[in-house]
């Protein structure tokens, strides 16, 4: 690729993010930084009745968030500013004006009615009204009309709409990146209309400017904009520029496997589909997600490396990604495998990173006694229960023992585990432990076993009522290493209350 890569992601601000325009930024940013190009964001607001207040602010905090920021864009000008749309509807009009004067877009005069009518018409016989080729010329606009009425309607300020003219009988053949060769009968095609009464263009020719005039030289999008690429194509031809490369993405399908993922999916199904919270829905930040686990499900939605490897880096998914290895099909979401990636991401981080994210949680849950949130017990408690947690919030419950003395123990526990001599047990357990010199793991595992087997009495006899007056549960890691980090005199006293409580 002799010439810079440029992508761009155009999202319209018409609410929040959802992932599914989360991973087709993410495809955009790793194919831009593969070939050492440019990542671009613009915002597609000509639609000023679906405009959200907010959404742009989401938008880019939702890509920084994930680690994706972009090049250029609102507020960072690579030279190829503005960025919305709405700042460069000046810019439209004279390709519209352009394409008028080649013959190739006309102006049409019809009323919202009136087309309104010829579809119901059509309905009831039972057909699809299409303006194009085999009608336009029995309706108002300047291919029907003499280029003196059509001059005096627009001096009189009459309304109208520009419309691309598409050609009769011709095939158009377009080329996709993920999907091959494509090719198009014309005659099927409708006269999109380019350029709107309030003097604001359509979508597609904004579109095709934009990416022209901002040199964007790869259009990655997702599927559902596959139905237009047969008039972008045409509208470069028209206008005499060579088009980008096009590629667009498989859709995100539902758990299930039919239909489109959708917000509703999520809250039937109890999980986020935005990055981040809205309003009251909840997002993967808010909901306990690392941005790496996020942005690692996503790219392994629709795209496959050719190897077995599941987990990436940022930078290994760069290094990895090609569009050649996005799939055609859509691809399944799946809730359960998006927490897999989590508790994996949870489980590389280290154990003093993963202590610093725990603080707040035990700050919150009022689990503060001062000599237990000092970095190196906090780190101690982390290395011994971190694999058994899928989130940050999971340790908290797996680990709240090591904060607050049990007050209840496991009913259940209790019935199986506390027998008359249990009592009697233990009593003489809290002698061997304050004998213990050295109250680490080890020597207390070693005394301990050397007076169970020297009172030949059975190893669960004395373990799980042990365990059950430490923690409050038959849970919990190696009961040494609990014995170990409580400290001798706090174990001493919670076996001590569980003998007098139980």
């Amino acid at each position: 690729m002799s010439q810079k890569v440029r992508v761009r992601f155009a999202p319209s601000p018409t609410g929040p993010l959802h992932i599914g325009g989360v991973r087709t930024a993410l495809f955009n940013y790793l194919f831009a930084k593969k070939h050492g190009g440019d990542f671009v964001l613009r915002i597609e607001d000509t639609d000023q009745n679906r405009y959200v207040e907010g959404a742009e602010d989401y938008i880019i905090a939702a890509l920084n968030w994930c680690g994706i920021p972009f090049d250029e864009g609102p507020g960072k000008d690579g030279g190829f500013g503005p960025y919305r749309q709405s700042e460069r509807k000046t810019i439209y009009k004279k390709y519209a004006d352009e394409l008028v004067a080649k013959g190739m877009a006309y102006y049409a005069f019809d009323s919202a009615e009136k087309l309104d009518f010829h579809r119901k018409d059509h309905e009831a016989k039972g057909k699809t009204f299409i303006y194009n080729w085999h009608n336009r010329l029995k309706l108002m606009n300047s291919l029907s009309l003499s280029p003196e009425e059509t001059r005096t309607r627009l001096d009189a300020g009459e309304d109208y709409v520009i419309r691309f003219k598409t050609p009769q009988d011709e095939k158009v053949v377009l080329h996709d990146l993920v999907r091959g060769t494509i090719e198009i009968d014309t005659n099927i095609l409708d006269d999109k209309v380019l350029f709107k009464s309030d003097g604001m263009p359509t979508y597609h020719l904004a579109n095709i400017v934009d990416d022209h005039l901002m040199e964007i030289t790869h259009v990655i999008r997702g599927e559902e904009w596959l139905p237009s690429l047969a008039l972008h194509q045409q509208l470069y031809d028209a206008l005499g520029w060579t088009a980008p490369q096009f590629a667009h993405l498989p859709l995100i399908m539902k758990p299930v496997g039919k239909g489109k993922l959708s917000k509703r999916d999520g809250d039937k199904g109890g999980f986020p589909v935005f990055p981040l919270a809205w309003k009251e829905a909840q997002g993967y930040r808010e909901a306990g997600y690392f941005p790496e686990a996020v942005v690692n499900f996503l790219a392994l939605l629709g795209w496959n490396p050719g190897t077995e490897q599941e987990l990436f880096t940022l930078e290994e998914l760069v290094h990895a990604f090609s569009l050649e290895r996005v799939n055609k099909a859509g691809a399944r979401f799946d809730p359960e495998k998006t927490m897999w990636y989590n508790q994996q991401m949870l489980q590389r981080k280290s154990t003093p990173a993963l202590a610093q994210l725990f603080l707040p949680f035990v700050e919150k849950h009022g689990l503060v006694a001062k000599e237990k949130t000092t970095p190196d017990y906090l780190e101690r408690v982390v290395s011994l229960i971190k694999e058994r947690a899928t989130f940050v919030s999971d340790l908290c419950e797996l680990g709240q023992y090591f904060f607050l003395a049990p007050t209840t123990y496991a009913e259940k526990a209790v019935r199986k585990q506390w027998k008359e001599d249990t009592p009697g047990i233990l009593n003489e357990v809290i002698g061997v432990l304050e004998s213990v010199d050295e109250f680490s793991s080890q020597q207390i595992e070693i005394q301990l076993k050397t007076w169970i087997a020297d009172r030949e009495l059975p190893f669960g006899k004395v373990m799980a009522p042990l365990r059950l007056a430490l923690v409050g549960d038959l849970k919990g890691p190696h009961v040494f290493d609990i014995l170990e980090l409580l400290g001798q005199t706090e174990s001493v006293a919670r076996i001590k209350r569980a003998v007098a409580q139980l």
